[in-house]
């Protein structure tokens, strides 16, 4: 089990590290634009201070284009994943980086089938989106479920990274079903540090010292 965090940020990135809570990163064009940098330079800044894998998304939606971009992308360091829409194009791009030994990240994963072809096109990892499918009354978690079973059921090395994580709930979900990645905002991953009960035995393990004193 591996913890990415989900942020271009990188003050929540090196928190996130300090903790030993960053196995790598994963960024998307959203993202980076919070930060004001520019796409190069902000994947740049976060592969000088993260040694685990990097994602980086191309923003062509065309096959050449896609492949062109990656390309440029895996130059900047040699932990860069190429993360890619799951799109025709997209997996026609994704073939190629895989003859040519280049990670890719098939993102935007909303379907079983779509995560079946992802793998068979060679995809390194697929990010299947937990979070935007509640958003429509789906339960998202079920799509981890499909999907590693069916993994599981060819022993397909495609890593499931599962994204779009709005709560703590999502994460252990995931895990108990199995999954090899979460990649969490900074907020859940501080979210899931906390319980009341934790807080309600601090303040009473303190209330109780005091009586020694």
């Amino acid at each position: 089990m591996k913890i990415y965090v989900d942020s271009a940020d990188i003050s929540e990135i090196e928190a996130a590290k300090a903790l030993g809570l960053c196995d790598g990163v994963t960024t998307n064009p959203t993202l980076i634009a919070k930060t004001g940098k520019s796409m190069l330079q902000a994947i740049k800044d976060i592969c000088a201070i993260v040694e685990g894998p990097v994602h980086a998304e191309v923003l062509s939606l065309e096959e050449e284009g896609i492949f062109k971009e990656g390309l440029e992308l895996s130059k900047i360091s040699n932990n860069i994943v190429v993360k890619i829409p799951m799109c025709h194009e997209g997996l026609k791009a994704t073939k190629r980086f895989y003859d040519e030994g280049i990670d890719t990240n098939l993102t935007l994963i909303f379907s079983a089938s779509q995560a079946i072809l992802a793998a068979k096109a060679g995809a390194t990892n697929v990010c299947p989106f937990v979070g935007r499918l509640d958003d429509i009354s789906e339960t998202g978690t079920n799509l981890i479920e499909d999907i590693v079973t069916i993994y599981d059921n060819y022993e397909i090395e495609t890593k499931i990274v599962v994204a779009s994580i709005r709560s703590p709930l999502h994460v252990v979900d995931s895990a108990l079903l199995g999954a090899d990645v979460f990649t969490i905002p900074g907020k859940v991953l501080t979210q899931m540090e906390k319980h009341p009960l934790t807080d309600m035995g601090i303040a009473k393990f303190l209330e109780d010292a005091k009586k020694f004193t």
